[in-house]
C-alpha cells in the first residue's frame, strides 16, 4: 500500500486541466514532424514530456493557521522589500511590502492562495512580455491583480505577471469567492512571476534567492510586527 501511494503521489502527478490542450498540440506536432523527418523523434518526445512535466499539479500539504502567509507560487524569491503599490491594485493607502517570486519554465506554475479569505477585487491589465525577473516587469508586463481579505479583515494583494514567453494568465477565482489557504486560484502558462503584497510591518520569513513551494513554504507572519522579538510574537 505504501509503495502504491508513493508511486501515485511522486510519479503519477496530476496534470492541471489547462495543460491538456497544449500537451495534445505538442504530441500531434511531434508525431507529424517525425513522420516526415525521423531525426525529430527524440527532441519531439522530449518536448512532449517536458510539456506534461510543466503542467504537473502535485498535491501540497498546507499549514492551516490564521497567522501565517504561505507562498502563492513555486520559484525563487526575487525581493521582499517595501515598494510602491501598483495603481490598479486595490489596496488601502499606506506602506506595503512586495514579495516577488519568479517561476522558471521548470517550476510548477499552479498558483495557490497565500491566506484563507474572500476575494474582494480582481482586474486584468494588458501589457508587454519582458523577462519576469526584471523590475520593470511588475509595471509593464501583462498581469492579473487580485485582492483577498482574511476573516480578520486584513487585505492581501496578489499579482500574476506574464513573463518573456508566457502568453496566458488563467485566473480561476471570482470576486466573492471564499478561498482556503493553499487553495488553487490560477495558473500562468510558461515562465512568469507572482507578486504578493502584505503590510510593510509584517515579519517576513524568507529572503531573496530562497526557493519557495506554493501552498507549503511559510513566507510571512501576520500576527507580528517587523522588528518584534520572536517571544513577543508568540505571546
Amino acid at each position: 500500500m505504501n509503495i502504491y501511494k508513493a508511486i501515485t503521489e511522486e510519479v503519477l502527478v496530476p496534470i492541471h486541466p489547462a495543460g491538456w490542450p497544449f500537451i495534445f498540440i505538442f504530441v500531434v506536432v511531434s508525431v507529424l514532424v517525425s513522420t516526415f523527418w525521423s531525426p525529430f523523434v527524440l527532441p519531439g518526445t522530449l518536448l512532449s514530456l517536458w510539456c506534461v512535466y510543466f503542467f504537473r499539479n502535485p498535491v501540497r500539504t498546507t499549514p492551516v493557521t490564521d497567522r501565517y502567509v504561505v507562498a502563492p507560487a513555486d520559484g525563487r524569491v526575487l525581493s521582499t522589500g517595501v515598494a510602491p503599490v501598483p495603481a490598479e491594485l486595490d489596496l488601502p493607502e499606506g506602506e506595503w511590502r512586495r514579495i516577488a517570486i519568479f517561476m522558471n519554465v521548470f517550476d510548477v506554475h499552479v498558483n495557490r492562495a497565500p491566506v484563507a479569505g474572500r476575494v474582494v477585487a480582481a482586474n486584468y491589465h494588458a501589457g508587454s512580455f519582458f523577462n519576469a525577473s526584471l523590475d520593470k516587469a511588475a509595471d509593464e508586463n501583462e498581469r492579473q491583480n487580485l485582492v483577498m481579505e482574511t476573516p480578520a479583515g486584513q487585505p492581501v494583494g496578489l499579482v500574476q505577471i506574464a513573463g518573456l514567453v508566457a502568453r496566458r494568465i488563467l485566473l480561476e477565482a471570482d470576486v466573492g469567492d471564499e478561498l482556503a489557504i493553499g487553495q488553487q486560484f490560477g495558473i500562468i502558462r510558461f515562465g512568469s512571476r507572482v507578486d504578493l503584497w502584505i503590510p510593510a510591518d509584517t515579519p517576513v520569513l524568507v529572503m531573496a534567492g530562497q526557493r519557495t513551494v506554493a501552498g507549503e513554504t511559510v513566507i510571512a507572519d501576520l500576527a507580528g510586527k517587523a522588528g518584534e522579538p520572536t517571544e513577543a510574537r508568540q505571546a
